[in-house]
Order: C-alpha cells, then structure tokens, then sequence
C-alpha cells in the first residue's frame, strides 16, 4: 500500500518531493519497497508521537528549503477508486493551499454513522465547488455520528490535507507552541551528523497529538470565515483500511452483495450467518446463527469483537501496554 500510495501520487510530484515519517523500525523496510527514494527522505522517529509533531517536523525541515512548498499529507493505508478524478481534486486543492493561509482538507461523504473518523462540518459552497469549514469533531458517539451523516453537510476527515510549509509551521507555533520550538531546534540540524541524536534527545519530549486535535479544532474554532480552512470533497472512491470493519467493507463492496461473510479458513460452515468477518488461516471455521463479528485468530492471540465495535481495537492496545505485554503487541 506504500508502494501504492507513492505510484498516485508520481503525476503530481517527482519522486525527489516525496517523504515519508514512520517509526524508526520501518526505515530499512521502507528503503526496501521505494528504493528510488532517497534515505534522506525517510524521517524516522525514535518514538511515536502521532501526526502533529511527525507531519510537524517535515513541515520545519521544508520551510528552511522552501518556505513556499506546499506540503500533502497522505497516509499510506488509503484505497483509491478512481486515481484520475483523485489526482484532478489534489490539483485544485494544491492551487488553493498555495494561494495563501489557506488549509485544505479532502471530505469523504459518508456512508454510515462510523465512530472511528473524525467529521467535518462544511459551511458554504465557493463556485469553485470547494466549502468553507465551520467545525472539526473528532471520533464521536454513535449517536452524534448517526445524527452528522442525517444532517447532510458532514464529511468523513479523510485525514489528508495539503498547506504551505510556512501555513502549517505558523499554524504550529500558535497552537503547539513547545512542540514546534523543539521541532525547530531538530530541524535545525538536517543535514548535519547531529541530527539523528538531537532527533533522539528531543523528539521524544513533543506532545503525543494528532493532527487534528492540535491545529485543526482549535483553528475551526476561530470561525468559518477567519479559519481559511477549506473542505474539497473528495468524491474517488475512498477507504480507510485502518479497521477490520473498513477491510470487510472493501473486499464485500464491488462484486459481493450486502451482508456477505468474508471467511479465511481450512474449510468453511456457514448457517444463518451474514456480515462477518472471520480470519482463522489453518483452522475449519463454523458461523452459526451470529452476525456482523470480526474473530481474528494469531498465534498468540484472539480477537472477538463486532464491527460496529472494530474501532475498539486501540483500547485493547493501550491496556497491553500498561501491562507491559509488549510480546502481544
């Protein structure tokens, strides 16, 4: 799916612009599925601090080459339908983030009341066709969710967005000030022997945020005509595979029908059984009577949920790690 990612993206920008920010265990297996790119082009954090600081330091090395780069965030576990109409949208948001304080953002209609994305709510429609934003709500309850996608004027925060390197480091030192004065100081040193150490020293001390949570709620917060944030939709067939429920709805939604069990198994027994998704590889799997579950069988663990539930997946990553049960991880 990098691999993906990158070849999309390569009708907008050569290869040279591209960079990708992962955990630092990822820097030789990122080398070795784009071994165009060059290593420089791999920032690689020592721990994980979330979107803001990692999207964050890029933005500081950029705007010491290019304070007038526009920067796209694009993570690399989306599925793209249709690349054409996704690369004619990035051009339009590319010319808007470049035209000023401008934040773009790409809004994905939704299609159910999901508790896992954050929403956006859209205010008026430029003759452009793109819209102002009003408000950022991240991850809601599935009853404010269910009331989000009823009122008509949400989108889905696809979660890629596209500003100026020099908009997102103002946007930084307002709203995650300690954070960017470190990330500064690290991005100081690109380009010399001392970077990967003071990347070491002081990136870990960064506020572990989204994103989301540090820049785009609090500017939403100024108003819709003050914030410049800005609401393409992005309508190219998009999905988000970072749930079990978000894979079960991509595999089922071309060529199976609605309800469609997807199994994985050494043999399979289905009887009044629909909407699940089983992955239990070696193993004779029987669905009997349930619906809508995700069982994901490893070698060390197992997984039973609902996909109305998949989301959850990340508390049960936090309770392993305040146990310490790092092997589980």
């Amino acid at each position: 799916m990098l691999q993906q990612t990158v070849s999309r993206l390569l009708a907008v920008a050569p290869v040279k612009r591209f960079w990708v920010i992962a955990n630092d265990d990822l820097r030789q297996a990122i080398r070795r599925q784009l071994p165009r790119l060059n290593r420089k082009q791999i920032i690689a954090e020592p721990v994980a601090r979330n979107t803001a600081p990692a999207i964050g330091l890029a933005a500081f090395i950029l705007l010491r080459i290019d304070p007038d780069a526009v920067i796209g965030l694009f993570p690399s576990d989306h599925v793209i339908g249709d690349e054409k109409q996704y690369r004619k949208v990035l051009q339009q948001g590319i010319h808007l983030a470049a035209a000023g304080v401008n934040i773009v953002v790409l809004g994905v209609p939704p299609t159910r009341a999901e508790t896992g994305y954050g929403y956006i709510e859209a205010g008026a429609r430029s003759n452009e066709g793109r819209l102002s934003v009003r408000r950022f709500t991240e991850k809601p309850d599935a009853a404010q969710a269910a009331e989000f996608v009823n009122a008509g004027n949400y989108f889905w925060n696809s979660g890629m967005f596209l500003w100026s390197a020099r908009t997102l480091a103002d946007a930084l030192r307002e709203h995650l000030p300690e954070s960017a004065s470190l990330l500064e100081q690290i991005a100081a040193t690109f380009g010399t022997r001392t970077f990967s150490s003071t990347c070491r020293r002081l990136y870990p001390k960064c506020e572990n945020i989204s994103v989301d949570y540090a820049v785009l709620e609090p500017r939403s917060s100024k108003g819709e005509h003050a914030s410049h944030i800005y609401c393409i939709p992005a309508e190219f067939g998009w999905n988000d595979l970072g749930s079990w429920n978000a894979l079960h709805e991509h595999h089922t939604r071309k060529s199976q029908p609605e309800g469609r069990n997807l199994i994985v198994g050494h043999g399979v027994f289905t009887l009044d059984a629909a909407g699940n998704y089983i992955h239990a590889p070696g193993k004779f799997v029987a669905a009997v009577g349930v619906n809508n579950l995700v069982v994901i069988e490893t070698k060390d663990a197992l997984l039973i949920t609902t996909r109305e539930r998949a989301q959850d997946v990340g508390k049960i990553v936090k309770y392993l790690d305040e146990k310490k049960l790092y092997e589980l991880v």
